[in-house]
């Protein structure tokens, strides 16, 4: 073994493993809410906790990050940090209800964040919501990063950001069920930063018992929402017409464990996408591309999206014509005209 003589000591790992663990637990956060900040699998933490050292470096420093145990410069890593603090305070504003509470997604939820990288305008918090507005796709009655109208439930300034908190206490005259399904948590920045966590349908229906079901269309939908509203956001907020903006997008779904995938939101759907159970609690899917070129490709972009996530559930050669009948679909329900 070469001497080692600069000034940077070997790693300990079972010393920063075990302060990381120390972290996580003084911090008050379980392994799953660990998994889902670093959005990486429950297993993966389980592994990292046990000291495995068959982690990418990749996954084991998004792991440390969470907890400070990676030291970044200014700018790295932004997105993170962002996606963390969000995910901080929707856990202090829930943190006083009570456990079984369907604000708190006791069955899981599904995550959506995206930031906008290229030459954005400059211009102040106060003025983001009339923004959003403008870019809100009203594919839906209750779209992805809903902007409430009414001044109750409407968005408001927090630490530097425009957030919007849907809590079960909250007033209901313009909400449709009491679900997780519309307990929705956002933030948003001016540098195009976007952050979204929300309940299942699925988990607020009378037929069937709550984490035993996942629809075969609503991820294309609300994917399809999150990403057509990036394209949108973008083009708002661009410095000039020349700008090309990329869109980071990303979206983590947890409590899978055990939900079957099957056509329920449209039973009259492709019958031959049906899946197992899922055999793992999480799923990851990310992708990049230019925001100009999203919302007229839009199932070109949803569907390696999809087929990863539907691999969860044992479907694998999913065909492409599926993505693109029920993109069609959304594209041409919506509620009011653009």
């Amino acid at each position: 073994m070469p001497e080692n003589t600069g000034r940077i000591a070997p790693i300990d790992w079972r010393a920063l493993v075990a302060e990381a663990i120390r972290r996580r637990k003084s911090e008050k956060l379980t392994q799953r809410e660990h998994a889902a900040l670093a959005s990486v699998s429950i297993p993966t933490i389980a592994a990292f906790e046990r000291g495995e050292r068959t982690l990418t470096l990749a996954k084991a420093f998004d792991i440390l990050r969470v907890v400070g145990l990676v030291k970044e410069s200014a700018g790295e890593g932004a997105q993170e940090a962002f996606v963390r603090d969000a995910f901080d305070r929707w856990r202090t504003l829930t943190s006083e209800l009570p456990k079984d509470s369907y604000g708190r997604f006791p069955h899981g939820f599904y995550r959506i964040d995206y930031a906008l990288d290229g030459n954005l305008k400059q211009f102040a918090l106060h003025q983001l919501e009339a923004v959003l507005r403008q870019a809100e796709v009203r594919y839906t009655a209750w779209p992805v990063f809903r902007a409430p109208p009414r001044q109750e439930i409407a968005p408001y300034e927090m630490d530097g950001t425009l957030e919007c908190w849907l809590s079960p206490n909250a007033p209901t005259i313009e909400r449709s069920f009491l679900d997780a399904a519309h307990c929705d948590f956002w933030r948003a920045t001016p540098e195009g930063r976007m952050f979204l966590i929300r309940g299942y349908q699925e988990d607020g229906q009378e037929t069937f018992d709550p984490r035993t079901v996942f629809d075969t269309t609503l991820p294309i939908w609300r994917m399809g929402e999150g990403l057509v509203h990036a394209s949108r956001l973008a083009a708002l907020l661009k410095a000039s017409q020349s700008t090309s903006i990329i869109v980071k997008f990303r979206t983590l779904y947890t409590g899978l464990l055990g939900r079957v995938l099957r056509p329920w939101a449209n039973p009259h759907a492709d019958l031959g996408v049906r899946g197992m159970a899922a055999r793992s609690d999480e799923a990851l899917v990310e992708t990049e591309a230019p925001a100009e070129k999203i919302e007229g490709n839009l199932a070109e972009y949803l569907f390696p999206l999809i087929a990863s996530l539907y691999e969860r559930f044992g479907v694998t050669g999913l065909s492409t014509d599926f993505v693109q009948a029920e993109v069609q679909r959304l594209q041409t329900s919506r509620m009011h005209n653009d």
